[in-house]
Order: structure tokens, then C-alpha cells, then sequence
């Protein structure tokens, strides 16, 4: 009787299973999914991890900032030229600008490593030395490509600067310098770039700086370090190495939601570049962008 009443209820249960796992499996894939999702969500909130409230915020925030100087091509001032950081001062703005590190170790502000758009020579500021690199002039000017301890002086006291370090393979090399540059300066600053190293850099030996991260639709673009690096650095996922203050985005590229979960989950600021008409500044400052400018004034 035991035998015959335990296969009666084994029966009853298969039975049961039978009728109920059909209207219980769609509930069962429902929370499989719930759970894969909110698994990826965490492990992506943690890829993108950034820093919240550097003080060095309080002053950048109340400028606007001229794209490698308040430059103007027609009137014979060069981006990235003397008189185009003197110009963005005059104006009441900040300023943009990039800097590469020559052969003998000095800071060139200047975009491209190459001279040939700025300067129409087939040369490299990479492997110049500092007294080489002047000889060129830009643009046709006699502007002549400056060096960091020339353009600092003109905004101590006056306005901020944003200042992108350039990466030649010296990531490390070149943040120090430009670290040590600006130590010797009483200028406001914040400091960014493409390139993840170098932000690293400054989150392990200048936490105290204020770091952003540089990026763009790379998966489109390109970086040239193949596809699985343009993803991360598309998606800000190189976050948990670096744990920037601030993500500088391309204004035709940041609605993304790498951003949003970035500024709802960590309170990240964001810059956006370049901004190059009044409807598009006044929509990045509508969403509580920085704003770095050009072909206008503000």
C-alpha cells in the first residue's frame, strides 16, 4: 500500500508539473531576462565609474571656452597662436587648447602632430626639438607655434583652461610635464584626453587634478587600435581605470546612454566640443554642459 500510495502521488505530481509549467515557463524566461539585464546594467554602472564634485569645478563652470583660442582665420589669428589666447582673454573667455611634447621634452600647443595644416611642412612637433619648432609659422601669419609657459601667464587671474594632452606613445611623460607646467602657474585648469593612459596617469599620481575623459562615436571614427578599443572607449567603459570628473563628448555624438547612466548613477559633469552656433550651445548648456566654442562669439 506504502509503494502504490507514493506512486499515486508521483503520478498526481507529474500531473501538476504538466499542467502548470506551461503558464509557469514564460514567468520563469521572464525573470531570466530581468536578471541577465540588471546584471548588465550593474557591470556596465561599474565599467563607467567617474568621480563626483571636484572643487575645481566651482570656476570652470562660469566660463565659456574658445576651441584652441578665440582664433579667426579671415582677420590673421591662427588657432592655437598667442593671439588667439590673448583674444579668447580679452573676450572674458577660457580656453581650449592641446599640447605635444617635443623631442627635447618642451610642451608645444598645437593640435596635430603634424605640421602640414597649421604650418604647410611635412614635419612632426613630436620630433622636433623646441628651437626647431619655432622656426615654423602658421597659417601663413607670423604667428609662430607657442609652448605652454608662454600661453599659461595671459589667464592667470583671468580665465580657465582646458588642456588636452596630445599622446604620442608618451601618455605617462606627458602629463607629468604638463602637471609640472602648470604647478608653476596660478591659473585655473582642468586636464583631458583621448587616450586612457594618460588619464590613468593622473588619477594614480595627480588625483588632486581635475581629469576628464575625451571621446567620441570611435566605433564609427576610429581609433586605429581595432574595434574592440573603439567600443570601449565609444561607451566610456575604460571608466573603472581612469574615474574621470568629467566626460568631454562630441556635441553630434552625445546622446548616448553611456552618458546619461554615467551623470544619473555617478554624477558625472560633462563638456561638450565644438559647439560652432547659438541653438547648439543653448542646447548643451540647456542639459548643463560645459561648452568649448568656435566660428562665433558667444
Amino acid at each position: 500500500m506504502p509503494l502504490i500510495l507514493c506512486l499515486l502521488i508521483l503520478i498526481a505530481a507529474l500531473a501538476l508539473c504538466a499542467v502548470l509549467l506551461p503558464l509557469a515557463l514564460p514567468l520563469l524566461i521572464l525573470i531570466g531576462v530581468v536578471q541577465v539585464v540588471l546584471l548588465y546594467l550593474l557591470l556596465w554602472t561599474a565599467l563607467v565609474r567617474c568621480r563626483k564634485g571636484h572643487p575645481a569645478w566651482a570656476v570652470l563652470e562660469r566660463f565659456r571656452y574658445a576651441h584652441r583660442g578665440l582664433h579667426d582665420k579671415a582677420r590673421g589669428i591662427p588657432e592655437n597662436s598667442l593671439a588667439a589666447f590673448r583674444a579668447a582673454v580679452s573676450h572674458g573667455y577660457g580656453a581650449e587648447l592641446d599640447v605635444h611634447l617635443t623631442r627635447d621634452g618642451r610642451l608645444a600647443v598645437i593640435h596635430d602632430d603634424s605640421l602640414l595644416r597649421t604650418a604647410g611642412a611635412d614635419a612632426k612637433a613630436s620630433q622636433l626639438t623646441a628651437d626647431e619648432l619655432a622656426q615654423y609659422r602658421l597659417e601663413g601669419t607670423e604667428e609662430r607655434i607657442p609652448f605652454l609657459e608662454e600661453v599659461l601667464p595671459l589667464f592667470e587671474g583671468k580665465a580657465p583652461l582646458i588642456v588636452e594632452l596630445k599622446v604620442e606613445g608618451n601618455a605617462a611623460a606627458l602629463a607629468r610635464a604638463t602637471c609640472d607646467m602648470l604647478d608653476q602657474h596660478r591659473v585655473d585648469y582642468c586636464i583631458e584626453s583621448f587616450h586612457p593612459a594618460a588619464v590613468r596617469w593622473l588619477k594614480k599620481n595627480r588625483p588632486d587634478v581635475c581629469r576628464g575623459q575625451l571621446s567620441e562615436r570611435f566605433v564609427q571614427t576610429h581609433t586605429g587600435l581595432g574595434f574592440w578599443a573603439d567600443f570601449a572607449m565609444t561607451h566610456l567603459l575604460t571608466g573603472f581605470l581612469t574615474v574621470p570628473d568629467f566626460i568631454a563628448y562630441n556635441l553630434h555624438h552625445r546622446r548616448r546612454w553611456a552618458i546619461a547612466l554615467a551623470r544619473r548613477v555617478w554624477g558625472v559633469r560633462e563638456v561638450s566640443w565644438t559647439i560652432r552656433t547659438p541653438a547648439e550651445l543653448a542646447a548643451c548648456e540647456g542639459d548643463g554642459c560645459l561648452s568649448i566654442f568656435e566660428g562665433f562669439k558667444p
